[in-house]
């Protein structure tokens, strides 16, 4: 096989005569994240391997939410429907404090086609998503595990042992290391894993049907709170509940499964109802789990990369851990396209781990927070009970919890790829007029390309608009748009806004020439 202009001698790491195969990427790992990353390549048409050393996808429920902004990540992947076909939409929520019920949230959140988080487990999203990944042209190579990883400097070595315990290399430009806390890409790298346990916290899960004293509603969630100890209850695609807990852990006991007699107890307890009955569902699911907050202090080293666990865990509170890292592939896998294809340089993935680290720690210490699921002190219930029904029946209150859980406000405002008013913010889907008739705003974007929007009133003409774009081989698809009634804030008359393939601003401009310096400062030209 020829080798690719990325190749360098310096890459050269070993002497056989052929050299071995070559593909553009390697994914180590075939969870959520590698699949959603091997997704989002193989769209801009990149050889992709993806490595797993087990010899299939999960048979365990293990994560079990989607929310609303990881929904549009999915649609981005082509796989968004599937998933709705697939799940539970959870449209409210109750908050039970010592046994007291406080009032209810609705989940639905503005601005998006999906407005209602999804409870659907991880065997069936892994499923899902190598469907996907076949339709794309690409698959996992199972009972492939990667023994060692060898960076150069214009490319890299992946030693893999595959089923028959042969073991063969691959050189690709590329490797992403997507297989969890104890990652072989990160310790190639050389990229410590900073921090320490979770202390003093345990979580417990079980799927099951239950007998009690709370009525079961379509889409509705519990939430219970009561002084250390916390559950939650979410209804299941195959009928029942996903319940969790979490609560103290000072003796740092052996982690056993809970049994079906002792998460009754613990549910009996967190939820003031010492009725509570539990039959398990079938299959079983129950897993007891400690936790680890840490990270690395950068997601690249060279033409080596991380996603998801392997660059950062934490406990799973508000169930965010695989949202975020499914919004980290979808960061990644344009940037990592772009850089492939030649169409910029490969500074552009430093952006990548510059938005996805600050992303993830900003995760990480709501949750630390979150008084809504961490276990109750007295100060936390006596203060849930005085001001929690007044809270959860003011609107401002309410949509910042949405604002909050479904991550439609989380943006890259600090990143150097933001330029300009908003830049950096996740643009809502609006009703825009294009074309001679209203239409959703995301239905004009695409994940394979960037948009720049022309809001009514732009100077810019398209003779000189299409002359400015034609200097650079990004795909840029121009779009003339006007506001609705009440919008013009968001997309100002007279503004150039260019928006990322995953739909956040990168630049607010007024003048063709500060669209000009801005492609100029990231893409190669023609």
């Amino acid at each position: 096989m020829a080798r690719p202009s990325c190749w360098s001698k310096e890459a050269d790491m070993t002497s056989e005569e052929e050299p071995p195969a070559m593909v553009d990427v390697v994914v180590v790992g075939a969870g959520p994240t590698g699949l959603a990353l091997a997704i989002g390549l193989r769209q801009y048409g990149l050889e992709v391997a993806v490595l797993e050393k087990a010899d299939s996808g999960k048979r365990q429920a293990r994560a079990g939410v989607v929310w609303q902004r990881a929904l549009e990540v999915l649609d981005d992947l082509g796989c968004a429907e599937r998933f709705l076909a697939n799940g539970v939409a959870l449209r409210t929520s109750e908050l039970v404090v010592a046994g007291r019920s406080l009032g209810e949230v609705a989940m639905a959140a503005p601005g998006t086609r999906f407005p209602h988080p999804l409870c659907i487990e991880q065997d069936a999203m892994e499923r899902l998503l190598g469907e996907r990944l076949l339709e794309v042209g690409g698959k996992v190579e199972w009972s492939s595990e990667a023994v060692a990883v060898r960076v150069g400097a214009g490319a890299a070595e992946v030693d893999v042992r595959g089923p028959d315990g042969r073991q063969r290399t691959l050189r690709c430009a590329w490797v992403v290391g997507c297989e969890g806390a104890h990652s072989t890409v990160r310790k190639a790298l050389g990229l410590p894993f900073e921090g320490g346990p979770r202390e003093n916290l345990q979580v417990v899960q079980f799927n099951a049907i239950a007998d009690w004293s709370y009525p079961a509603r379509p889409g509705h969630t519990y939430m219970f709170l009561s002084h250390g100890i916390s559950a939650g209850a979410a209804p299941r695609p195959g009928g029942g509940y996903r319940f969790y807990g979490f609560t103290a852990d000072p003796d740092q006991r052996e982690l056993t499964p809970p049994s079906l007699d002792e998460m009754s107890a613990f549910l009996a307890r967190a939820a003031h109802d010492p009725s509570v009955k539990l039959s398990a569902t079938d299959p079983l699911w129950t897993n007891r789990a400690r936790f680890q907050d840490r990270f690395t202090r950068t997601l690249r080293s060279g033409r080596g990369l991380l996603a998801g666990d392997s660059a950062h865990v934490w406990a799973p509170v508000a169930a965010h851990g695989l949202n975020t890292a499914l919004r980290g592939a979808h960061n990644l896998a344009w940037k990592l396209a772009s850089v492939q294809l030649g169409w910029s340089e490969p500074e552009l993935l430093d952006t990548y781990s510059s938005e996805q680290r600050l992303t993830a720690l900003r995760v990480m210490r709501k949750t630390a927070r979150d008084r809504m699921e961490l276990p109750g002190t007295a100060l936390t219930l006596l203060s849930m009970r005085l001001l929690g029904p007044r809270l959860l029946r003011s609107r401002r209150a309410t949509d910042r919890i949405r604002s909050r859980l479904s991550d439609l406000d989380m943006h890259h405002r600090e990143s150097a790829l933001s330029v300009g008013e908003r830049a950096g913010d996740r643009i809502p889907d609006l009703p825009v007029w294009t074309e001679g008739h209203w239409r959703p705003l995301h239905e004009l974007l695409d994940y394979r390309h960037w948009t720049l929007l022309r809001v009514s009133g732009s100077a810019l003409g398209d003779p000189h608009l299409a002359r400015l774009l034609a200097r650079y081989p990004l795909p840029i698809e121009v779009r003339a748009v006007e506001p609705a009634p009440g919008e013009e804030r968001l997309l100002p008359p007279g503004a150039l806004l260019l928006l990322r393939p995953d739909r956040h601003i990168a630049l607010t401009a007024r003048h063709p020439e500060e669209v000009a310096a801005y492609l100029g400062r990231w893409f190669r030209r023609t």
